[in-house]
């Protein structure tokens, strides 16, 4: 018989004695970095669960007549024929249990008229098409079983072993497949990996010409390319056979491949090395509706990138994209920089450490990897990237969920399991991730609260979900701050490594749960400033983003281009950091405590200022968060989308209450008299309301308070830069000033123009929600 035994906890034991079958399997559950194993006794961590020990899976078969013991009979299981020796003990008509491969798959074929025992004829399965050899007593009408390997890391081809059916009378007989582009001898080429195109292969259907037999090769026009095709075996002049041929792009053609986000100015094209590089984008307009703007401090022109139009309405702290384009004064205006993360691998023993870096380099110089090696065979995704980056919101999310579900490891194949404490549950947490090796963070997690009843069906990860976010984001446990624009964002503390030793560790956890909430389509309590999005989405950062980090630093270094001669501020090329009442000095540059700020010299020292404060003082930190987040999503994947779609997938759309919103909404200018009863905040509210769905209306708060959340205590806690209550707030302007709203992310308001008809103010902002962007219009 067979004994089957499975260990866990590490100290206790169970098995179970099946009668009949000749096989012995042991599982043993392991716990990453310790030595015991998972159950509701468990100590905190995490445990790796092995799948099935040998994928196998098991059918009963009765013993023909005349078979004695040790003896072998052939056998079908599990759509292949095996040779099975019969047990000791057992007799003829007894029922023993087989275990058979999960390896390959079964599929049944009808051999098609005319073709005889050992031909070779054409099938498609999976979208491949194989050639398939006749096996021996088959006739044409009867029934073959086809295998076909089912390996998920096995590149296309297939080869296993063929059985006769159906109506056949004779014993299982072995036959062969094999793939279209080798038996059709396309192109001289074989579908290996040597004659791979970068962007995969495309199929093509043709008729056998007349007077064409098999073996004999014709030539035809395809793709725009002259190839001869090889007639497969048994095809027949007017049959319908399939060939692939690599994809070729020309220079031209690959340069031509953008990710456009209608923000920022920049889009990101294909370069020749099939990576991705940003360029100011070209087509950036100045007329009367170039593009919405909004701003929230003094001098919003400051933000302005070359392309872009600015004016001064009225209330000058705002921008608006309606007037003929200015001369930008300084190159910090028109400069953004993208974080660069780079990998190299380092040796230890026998093994190779990956070691990282991160740093600022402009933003014509990063580079993108189009090549998700575990997706698509390893072929370029440029192509997709290109057409699903301009689609909307929720089709992105759709292919990316299909690109995910390529990535995650099969239930069958082993999940993790996660003992954590209540009590101590952030420790644990930590704990718990990073002892988890890189390739395993895409298998399904399962969670326990130790201590409490319940099985996770998917209520415990949510609640593991949102209360360990909740915690590793409280400002009291040092590693996150507030925004200085917006309570409801964090920021990482620079002084996070005073008060934690393991900080970094924490920030690679905070990583991992980050990318793991996105991969398994979980919410995070903490919603992050937008240069944090940024970074992980590596795109540009601006002058106007520093705003987020520190608003009184980016306020007064844009006023300094305004002074006739800086040189009068006495400042040098240094910041000041304080640390737990502790204050050091830091040079931006080298001997720059001697160095004077000038207008010779301006331009640099607002560069360094970017530098340091965008990236270099917390440096380590965002190294660990991104180094985190790719354990589990690939940077390439996440290029379809802007900032403020990844914090909607992050965060999730908010359950906005309409009736707490309009009641805690303030009306300023031309409103102010009437408020909510005025003819366009009317319409306002019935656009709001009626026509935008959750994902619009969180737009709408992005693009008015700077983020999709909404306070716990709902929208009376809104609050400004300086800390105070400032409720959502509708101004008026004229429609002469901007045909777009405008919004001011620090005081939470938005200027609506006085429009003449509501389908003009629809149209208009649903166009400032969907193209809102930082440097022109977002102060």
């Amino acid at each position: 018989g067979t004994t089957t035994t499975t260990t866990t906890s590490g100290t206790q034991a169970s098995s179970s004695t099946t009668q009949r079958p000749s096989q012995s399997t042991t599982t043993t559950t392991h716990r990453h970095s310790h030595s015991s194993g998972s159950s509701s006794s468990a100590p905190p961590g995490a445990y790796s669960v092995p799948g099935s020990t040998r994928r196998q899976a098991q059918f009963y078969v009765t013993v023909p007549a005349g078979i004695r013991t040790g003896q072998e009979f052939p056998v079908i299981a599990n759509g292949q024929q095996l040779m099975v020796r019969c047990p000791a003990g057992i007799r003829p008509g007894e029922r023993i249990v087989v275990s058979a491969p999960r390896q390959q798959q079964a599929y049944m074929a009808t051999v098609p008229h005319g073709v005889r025992s050992g031909e070779q004829f054409p099938v498609l399965v999976n979208n491949q098409q194989l050639m398939v050899t006749c096996p021996p007593g088959v006739r044409p009408g009867m029934q073959v079983r086809i295998m076909v390997p089912t390996n998920r890391n096995q590149r296309g081809g297939s080869s296993g072993g063929g059985s006769s059916g159906g109506g056949s009378s004779g014993g299982a007989a072995g036959g062969t497949t094999r793939s279209s582009s080798q038996s059709s001898g396309v192109g001289g080429g074989s579908g290996d990996d040597s004659s791979r195109s970068p962007f995969g292969n495309q199929m093509f259907e043709v008729n056998v010409p007349q007077g064409v037999r098999p073996g004999q090769a014709f030539a035809l026009i395809a793709n725009g390319q002259r190839v001869m095709v090889t007639c497969p075996p048994n095809a027949r002049q007017g049959m319908k056979i399939r060939f692939q041929l690599p994809i070729k792009l020309s220079s031209d053609e690959i340069q031509s491949i953008k990710l456009n986000y209608q923000k920022d100015g920049w889009v990101r094209s294909l370069s020749t090395d099939l990576t991705f590089h940003w360029v100011r984008s070209s087509d950036q307009t100045t007329t009367a509706e170039a593009a919405p703007a909004s701003s929230s401090s003094g001098d919003a022109t400051d933000a302005a990138p070359p392309g872009s139009s600015s004016s001064s309405p009225p209330d000058d702290d705002a921008t608006a994209a309606t007037e003929p384009q200015q001369q930008t004064r300084w190159t910090f205006e028109e400069i953004a920089y993208v974080r660069e993360l780079k990998k190299t691998t380092e040796a230890t023993g026998s093994k190779e450490k990956p070691q990282y870096s991160v740093e600022l380099v402009r933003a014509e110089k990063s580079s993108l990897t189009t090549v998700v090696p575990a997706i698509n065979n390893g072929t370029s995704l440029a192509q997709e990237l290109s057409r699903y980056a301009a689609m909307p919101f929720h089709q992105k999310e759709a292919w990316f969920r299909q690109q995910i579900a390529k990535l995650q490891v099969p239930w069958e194949d082993g999940h993790i399991k996660i003992n954590v404490r209540r009590e101590n549950l952030l420790e644990d947490s930590m704990e718990a991730i990073e002892s988890i090796a890189e390739s395993d963070m895409k298998k399904i997690f399962r969670f326990e609260f130790i201590g409490e009843p319940g099985v996770d069906a998917g209520g415990v990860a949510r609640e593991w979900f949102q209360l360990v976010s909740d915690t590793v984001f409280n400002p009291d446990f040092a590693l996150w701050s507030y925004s200085s624009i917006n309570q409801m964002c964090m920021q990482v503390n620079p002084s996070s490594g005073i008060a934690n030793d393991e900080h970094l560790r924490y920030f690679h956890f905070t990583g991992r749960l980050l990318g793991k909430a996105l991969f398994d389509r979980q919410i995070v309590a903490g919603h992050l400033v937008r240069p944090l999005y940024k970074h992980i989405l590596g795109w540009p950062l601006m002058i106007a983003d520093l705003e987020q980090l520190d608003a009184d630093t980016y306020s007064n270094l844009v006023k300094l281009k305004d002074l006739d001669d800086v040189e009068v501020c006495c400042l040098d090329f240094t910041v000041t950091e304080d640390h737990w009442g502790t204050a050091t000095t830091v040079e931006l540059k080298p001997d720059g405590a001697n160095a004077t700020v000038t207008n010779d010299n301006f331009d640099e020292y607002i560069q360094l200022q970017m530098r340091y404060r965008l990236l270099d003082r917390v440096k380590d930190q965002v190294k660990a968060l991104l180094v985190g987040f790719y354990d589990v999503v690939p940077e390439a994947l996440l290029s379809v989308f802007d900032f403020q779609e990844l914090e909607l997938l992050l965060c999730g759309l908010p359950e906005i209450d309409m009736d707490d919103w309009k009641q805690n909404t303030e009306y300023t200018g031309d409103f102010e008299r009437r408020g909510a009863n005025h003819k366009v905040t009317k319409w306002f509210w019935e656009i709001v309301e009626a026509d935008f769905d959750e994902e619009h209306k969180a737009r709408l708060l992005q693009f008015v308070t700077g983020t999709s959340g909404v306070p716990a205590q709902g929208f009376r806690a809104l609050q400004g830069n300086d800390n105070n209550i400032r409720k959502f707030t509708i101004n008026s302007i004229p429609e002469t000033v901007s045909v777009f709203p405008k919004a001011h992310t620090c005081f939470n308001r938005i200027d609506l123009p006085l429009y003449d008809t509501k389908k003009k103010m629809k149209k208009f902002l649903t166009m400032a929600i969907q193209m809102e962007a930082t440097g022109f219009d977002i102060d």
